[in-house]
């Protein structure tokens, strides 16, 4: 096992991850931390299971060449995926997470016997992991699916808190599907960008929730739980992607103020 110095990797299609990368920062500012942004194959949404089990098995590589004590799937299609694959890999060098586990719980836990509706990537409503997590839980809370597949890429080009985000959102939330819940989880990491639309679409009658805060907690608890916090101050941050792009930069600043070196490194042909 790695030791509390060394540090936690995030890793995600594309700029999503940053969500969940920003709320661990947060929570615990001394932890190092190692994150990759898969844009070279954005988006993982509409790829095949086998695909994305294969990308985040080599990205899993990858950050334990680098020592990580915990490896974070920040992407809900991959946590779907490969999370069992990365987990066999990883073994007992690392710890691994997953973004659905936590919102899973909080749901079944706090929505116990209510009607909840999931919105994410088509990967990810097809491999039926939510509805399957939360009922196992919670059997008699009632799950139901929308995949928006529009979303991420909106996002993942800047367009989110205008009028061409919110025209796709309304077309999205309006769907009969999603009618007469009463929470809703956000099940890509690229979503709480546009979490402030969602919540004023809704008015305040159904719940919302995103990962990013619970994966840190979960994050937060696993570490604490192996002795492996980091004590120290002044930490690094890196930041990989393996294709530059203009939003991806941009959109960092929500999450890091202060600014980040985005650098490009390309796992795949090195």
């Amino acid at each position: 096992m790695a030791s509390a110095n060394n540090a936690i990797g995030i890793f995600d299609s594309g700029i999503g991850g940053l969500t969940v990368a920003g709320a661990i920062h947060q929570l615990l500012p001394n932890e190092n931390l190692i994150y990759f942004g898969d844009t070279a194959h954005f988006p993982y949404g509409d790829k095949s299971a086998g695909l994305v089990e294969s990308y985040g098995v080599g990205i899993a590589k990858y950050l334990l060449e680098r020592e990580c004590k915990m490896i974070v799937i920040a992407c809900n299609t991959a946590s779907a995926y490969s999370f069992k694959a990365v987990t066999a890999l990883v073994g007992k060098q690392a710890l691994v997470l997953n973004v659905i586990d936590p919102a899973a719980e909080a749901i079944a836990r706090e929505f116990p016997d209510k009607r909840v509706g999931v919105i994410a990537t088509r990967g990810t409503i097809s491999s039926g992991i939510y509805p399957r997590k939360i009922k196992k839980k919670s059997p008699g809370t009632e799950v139901t699916s929308l995949a928006t597949p529009l979303l991420a890429p909106m996002i993942e080009e800047g367009f989110f808190n205008n009028k061409i985000s919110k025209t796709i959102i309304h077309s999205y939330l309006s769907k009969k599907s999603l009618q007469d819940i009463e929470a809703i989880i956000l099940g890509c990491t690229h979503y709480p960008l546009i979490r402030k639309e969602i919540e004023e679409y809704y008015k305040g009658k159904v719940a919302v929730f995103d990962s990013a805060e619970m994966v840190a907690k979960a994050v937060k608890h696993q570490l604490e739980s192996n002795n492996l916090l980091r004590l120290d101050e002044k930490p690094t941050l890196e930041f990989y992607v393996s294709d530059l792009t203009d939003s991806f930069d941009g959109s960092a600043k929500y999450f890091f103020p202060a600014g980040i070196e985005l650098q490009k490194l390309d796992i795949w042909n090195p």
